[in-house]
């Protein structure tokens, strides 16, 4: 159980960052409000790799950040069951504690920014074109393509990559996913990443704020989860693990 202070605040780091860079883009009257899909997806894509450096420099070596990422793990033997549970817990809990800092550094603009879609989309991910079963099949291929190129970027017939060149590789590949599948659903792609930040959504006093979309939340925490089983499901099948 070492992992679980630097899981915790590794992934209160991704939050702060990725919810943050939504923030600064969504909200009314910040400095980089409409500056688009391309300055979020970096941002996201920054966060996750400055997530991984503070939690493998807490003693977290995995540096998972994200439930399903640690289920695929535990399913490859990586984590018993019961160091899995309470990594994800943490994490869950970190995503709340990331997303509650957002929320103070942005105190001025929630009562300034009147739409309640735009608040809730600073914390959690909305479907561009609602349909559960379509943004749950979107959610399961980001989630499987995240996790088998992981498998895949340090399989050993990649070499051996000098210490702290990882998490590089790994916010490239959330910047890409970003680019490429961020589309339709918000690329959730992390069940941490989504219903802790909801979760903070709920319970934090956010002038105007809308209802949290709970009817939602449901396909940014499963379609990851099934996301993650087929890839590692799909590396045995192929050799990549």
């Amino acid at each position: 159980m070492d992992n679980l202070f630097g899981e915790f605040l590794g992934t209160a780091i991704l939050i702060i960052f990725g919810c943050g860079v939504v923030a600064n883009v969504c909200l009314k009257g910040s400095k980089g409000e409409n500056s688009g899909w391309i300055v979020i997806t970096a941002g996201w894509g920054f966060a996750v790799m400055l997530g991984v450096f503070t939690s493998t420099s807490l003693g977290a070596p995995q540096g998972d950040l994200n439930p399903a990422v640690t289920l695929a793990k535990t399913m490859n033997g990586v984590y018993t069951p019961a160091q899995a549970g309470a990594t994800m817990v943490a994490q869950v809990l970190g995503a709340i504690v990331g997303a509650i800092v957002v929320y103070l550094a942005y105190l001025p603009h929630w009562e300034a920014t009147e739409d309640k879609a735009s608040k809730l989309g600073v914390f959690s991910t909305i479907p561009a074109i609602r349909s559960y079963a379509s943004n749950f099949l979107c959610e399961a291929i980001g989630t499987f393509i995240l996790i088998l190129m992981i498998f895949a970027m340090f399989h050993a017939n990649n070499g051996k990559f000098p210490a702290g060149v990882g998490p590089y590789l790994v916010g490239i590949l959330i910047w890409a996913l970003g680019l490429s599948l961020g589309g339709p659903t918000g690329y959730a792609i992390n069940p941490a990443r989504d219903l802790g930040p909801r979760i903070a959504h709920a319970i934090l006093p956010i002038a105007g704020k809308g209802n949290s979309d709970w009817a939602y939340s449901w396909v940014p925490v499963l379609g990851p989860i099934v996301g993650g089983i087929a890839a590692y499901i799909f590396a045995k099948m192929v050799g990549i693990l």
